[in-house]
């Protein structure tokens, strides 16, 4: 990974915009819609570090390298990120490509190195992304706290939301029909049963574009990984980072049991196929084991 990607809240924010022209227009409509104050300058205030004094993020847009780099300096002293249009040398961030559905953002960035790229990609991604799904989130968000105090442990919480995603209240919200939604999703906290643990299997000895649809929403969704040493680094870098990890020395059949046990949902990839005498184990010790399909090369 080149660049972090990070989202900067909107709400309350002051967006600076330095310049004129096309370029300047193009950064201020990707403000169109937000919460944020977007004020644009130009002239010799641009080269005033006051200011841009107390804003969450500067842009500059001219063709005058001049103007751009005596800008960008003066945003830069004020202690504010700077992005200048064209100049990715003199850019604290760059502008990815971004996809819009309210309390839902995507964004595609290739450094400032392929502007086009990203924007094919996101007209890519854009048609997989649904119109509702900001109202999905807001629905989630809506309810976070609830959700919270009636589920304290993480993994019961992700269970819960994980089903819930799937289910008719995130329908709701996806039909515009937000008060339905909330009813749902209550009702759902309301009549929740314990979270039933499970242990999946995937070959992970690669290539990553085999994994099936289902292998790789599970490398997205599990709680736990316990992968074999030789796994392919592809695959692995679908898996979710923040998922917790246990090496193959912790990885007995009797550890995986005990973590289903727990409600977690645990992913075993595997250097190869999933190792009979290990789901055997685990089938004699009452817990689910699922071999997920790989894909034919």
């Amino acid at each position: 990974m080149d660049a972090f990607p990070a989202f900067f809240p909107l709400a309350g924010a002051r967006i600076v915009i330095a310049g004129s022209g096309e370029p300047a227009e193009a950064k201020a409509r990707l403000f169109e819609g937000s919460p944020a104050v977007v004020e644009r300058i130009d002239g010799p205030q641009a080269f005033v570090a006051g200011t841009y004094a107390g804003a969450r993020l500067a842009f500059v847009a001219s063709a005058d390298d001049g103007f751009a780099q005596a800008a960008a300096r003066a945003a830069r002293s004020a202690g504010v990120p700077v992005n200048v249009v064209d100049r990715p040398q003199l850019c604290d961030f760059t502008t990815p490509a971004v996809i819009d559905r309210g309390e839902v953002v995507a964004a595609i960035g290739t450094g400032g190195a392929s502007p086009m790229l990203a924007t094919l990609l996101r007209h890519d991604i854009e048609q997989r992304v649904p119109e509702g799904a900001g109202r999905v989130a807001a629905l989630f968000r809506l309810h976070q706290d609830e959700v919270r105090q009636a589920l304290p442990k993480l993994n019961e919480r992700r269970a819960f939301l994980r089903d819930a995603l799937a289910g008719p209240a995130a329908q709701a919200a996806l039909d515009g029909d937000m008060e339905r939604a909330g009813e749902l999703l209550r009702r759902a906290l309301e009549q929740r049963s314990a979270a039933a643990g499970a242990v999946q299997y995937v070959d992970g000895s690669g290539p990553a574009d085999l994994l099936t649809l289902r292998a790789s929403r599970a490398l997205a969704a599990a709680d736990l990984l316990a992968p074999d040493a030789g796994v392919d680094p592809a695959v692995m870098a679908m898996a979710r980072r923040d998922a917790e990890r246990i090496s193959p020395d912790e990885r007995t059949p009797e550890r995986l049991a005990a973590l289903a046990a727990e409600g977690l949902r645990v992913l075993r990839i595997t250097a190869g196929p999933p190792p009979a005498a290990e789901i055997e184990a685990l089938a004699a010790a009452g817990v689910s084991a699922e071999i997920l399909p790989v894909g034919q090369a």
